[in-house]
């Protein structure tokens, strides 16, 4: 199994004077979760590099077990300061595509050409696409095979206006993401703030928040064993 996972280029949080960039917990819970069931994992960002890290994802209260031992995993760290760029890398070279949060995404990864038409690719081979808490910002400008919204009619979730609320961003954030998955057509429902929350719709697989990101790979790697037996 090769799985891609897209991470955020973008370290600003609005005009606030604070950085803000990709939630570690989102990330390091699906990469272990996808290394520990012996998948090969590729990381990209827009610009290739050392993706930033959104600083409120290091601090104590939003440490995990998954957290610990990304801070104490050099390897993995190596990895993540060389990411690809997006537009060197292929579809037809993974199995499925993942999008950890943070708030970055709703900067750069909702309009990057690159990621666009690499989601559309991944969607359009029949392979499986996944994103969390605010990754599915990534999924707002993708059209399907018929050129319709991807989320148009499709059960999804993600961060909510409440959880944006609760950390004080909503007048800072480009958009809410629950009010644009919905103007984009998408079912959207949510569970409690913070609790964790996950939807599959066919290929398609969202997360309502940090919480969210394992559970969501885990449903990632069930809907690749079931390709994969289908296949054979």
């Amino acid at each position: 199994m090769k799985i891609l996972m897209v991470l955020t280029s973008h370290s600003e949080l609005g005009n606030t004077g604070h950085k803000t960039g990709f939630w570690i917990e989102e990330f390091a819970a699906p990469y272990y979760t996808f290394k520990d069931a012996g998948a090969t994992v590729t990381i990209a960002s827009p610009k290739g590099g050392q993706p930033p890290i959104d600083p409120k994802s290091a601090e104590p209260a939003s440490q995990t077990d998954a957290t610990r031992r990304f801070e104490k995993d050099k390897e993995l760290q190596q990895l993540l300061a060389h990411t690809k760029k997006l537009s060197q890398v292929s579809a037809g070279d993974y199995d499925a595509v993942f999008y950890p949060g943070g708030h970055g995404p709703l900067w750069d990864l909702v309009t990057d050409a690159d990621s666009i038409r690499l989601i559309e690719t991944f969607w359009k081979t029949g392979k499986p696409v996944a994103a969390v808490c605010h990754a599915p910002s990534a999924l707002l400008n993708v059209k399907d095979e018929n050129g319709a919204p991807l989320v148009k009619g499709k059960k999804v979730t993600g961060f909510t206006n409440t959880e944006e609320e609760a950390v004080q961003l909503t007048n800072v954030v480009p958009f809410l993401l629950q009010d644009e998955l919905k103007n984009k057509g998408g079912i959207y429902s949510k569970k409690d703030d913070w609790a964790p929350y996950v939807l599959q719709d066919g290929l398609l697989i969202t997360g309502q928040n940090p919480a969210s990101s394992e559970e969501a790979a885990k449903q990632l790697l069930a809907l690749l064993k079931k390709q994969e037996v289908l296949s054979n």
